[in-house]
């Protein structure tokens, strides 16, 4: 989890943060995606259905992959950095894994032995003998919480097929309490429920990336100037 002090953080400072969208039957007329419910007491949109993320803890930059992450895939997570002291995009592909891991008790890993530093949010991956798979990743959408919410944060979107997951997809028994009603569902049916406005662009630009194949560039809402701008990064 998070390691910022409550006492100093600013909470309205844009947080960088990671969140991935997990894809189960792919291939299929009706892809079904995971999603959970924050809590009624939650500061940040409460009651909302959303996909497992959170903002990037410093023990996601000693997280070490097995293979180099891939050239046009870094590029585009390190393009346009706003916050001071922006994470590598190695670390912004682990807290994605990390933060699944976390909310749902779902891996995403595959079996090799760990390497470099064990922060303690890891240690079940390597009791396990795996380690994460960031190539399972693929970077959709990047987003910045508007000015006047009570948490902001810069947020990049990952797409992964739940077929890179070790183990039962139905089973979340090691997720903690931050999402509820964890379920699959499929996507026309995601759209009715209380969705964060962002959440449902995500969801639609998923089923394009489904449908149509990963697009030449990323689309990028843009909140962190006095207007809100849409760019795409390439």
């Amino acid at each position: 989890m998070t390691t910022v002090d409550p006492a100093t953080a600013d909470k309205t400072a844009i947080r960088d943060a990671a969140t991935i969208v997990l894809v189960r039957d792919a291939d299929t007329p009706s892809p079904r995606v995971l999603m959970g419910q924050r809590g009624a007491g939650a500061a940040f949109m409460p009651n909302k259905f959303v996909f497992p993320g959170g903002a990037i803890d410093p023990d996601d930059s000693l997280i070490r992959f097995a293979q180099p992450v891939d050239p046009r895939t870094r590029q585009r997570l390190a393009a346009q950095p706003v916050t001071p002291m922006a994470p590598a995009p190695e670390a912004m592909l682990a807290a994605a894994i990390r933060e699944l891991w976390e909310e749902s008790g779902l891996m995403l890993a595959r079996p090799a032995p760990w390497e470099g530093p064990l922060p303690q949010d890891w240690r079940r991956f390597a009791d396990a003998g795996m380690s994460p798979a960031p190539e399972e990743l693929h970077y959709i959408f990047r987003a910045i919480t508007p000015p006047g919410r009570t948490r902001r944060f810069d947020a990049r979107f990952f797409l992964a097929d739940v077929r890179a997951v070790i183990g039962d997809p139905d089973d979340f028994s090691h997720a903690c309490d931050e999402l509820s009603h964890l379920h699959w569902i499929e996507l026309a049916e995601a759209r009715r429920l209380d969705l964060p406005f962002i959440t449902e662009v995500v969801l639609a630009e998923a089923e394009a990336v489904l449908h149509e194949g990963t697009p030449e560039s990323v689309p990028f809402f843009d909140n962190s100037g006095t207007a809100p701008v849409f760019r795409r990064i390439g």
